[in-house]
């Protein structure tokens, strides 16, 4: 691996290209080229050429990507090779919903503890997972090598929150809070705010038919 860092544009683009990857596999496809990747992903080929290329040498001239070696080394270089541990706080809709879908999830990212100060909500069945108290919390992330945090409280419970994970020794955090969270820099915290991505897409609507109407009169 080259030991220039590598951009958050190219880590995000290391999943895409593994889901892709998957589905060959699936479909017994046994290589691939870098054209055919970018056609599919509406990627410059290049470009995926450039981020394999930070990684290693895992194409070869004329033939093009081994599927089953390249899905081997994008698990590595995304630590998807070894089962990292998560825990969910806020057992509310969102956070019962992903706790279901990571339920049926084939990856070795697995949401393996739910918390919620909500006793109404204590106990409770989401699949295999029983909702726990939030004094449960720094305990269980201790003992259970726990490393990632996924946020799916209300925005003013959100900095708390990742206060207590932090302090518990959470290495990483997925926010759904709609609130910047503060954090030391040695926290990786993505935000995944399904509001700001909802009204940004409604910009493009009416500003969409304006460009359709402006390429008309051209």
């Amino acid at each position: 691996m080259k030991s220039e860092k590598i951009s958050e544009a190219v880590v995000r683009r290391l999943p895409v290209y593994l889901r892709y990857l998957s589905d060959l596999h699936k479909r017994e496809v046994a290589t691939v080229s870098s054209q055919e990747l970018g056609q599919r992903l509406d990627l410059n080929p290049a470009q995926i050429r450039k981020d394999l290329a930070y990684f290693g040498d895992f194409g070869r001239k004329g033939i093009g990507y081994d599927v089953s070696y390249l899905i081997e080394k994008i698990r590595h270089i995304l630590n998807l090779d070894q089962q990292i541990n998560a825990v969910l706080v806020g057992a509310g809709n969102l956070g019962q919903a992903l706790s279901n879908y990571n339920f049926y999830l084939k990856e070795n990212i697995k949401i393996i503890a739910v918390f919620d100060e909500n006793p109404k909500k204590i106990g409770k069945q989401i699949n295999t997972l029983t909702v726990q108290p939030m004094e449960e919390l720094r305990e269980t992330i201790k003992a259970r090598n726990i490393r990632i945090g996924i946020i799916t409280v209300p925005d003013v419970e959100a900095q708390n929150v990742a206060d207590i994970l932090i302090e518990a020794g959470i290495e990483a955090i997925l926010n759904f809070a709609p609130v910047i969270l503060k954090a030391p820099a040695n926290i990786r915290i993505h935000p995944a705010d399904f509001t700001t991505d909802l009204l940004s897409l409604a910009y493009y609507l009416d500003n969409g038919k304006d460009d359709s109407a402006d390429d008309g009169d051209k």
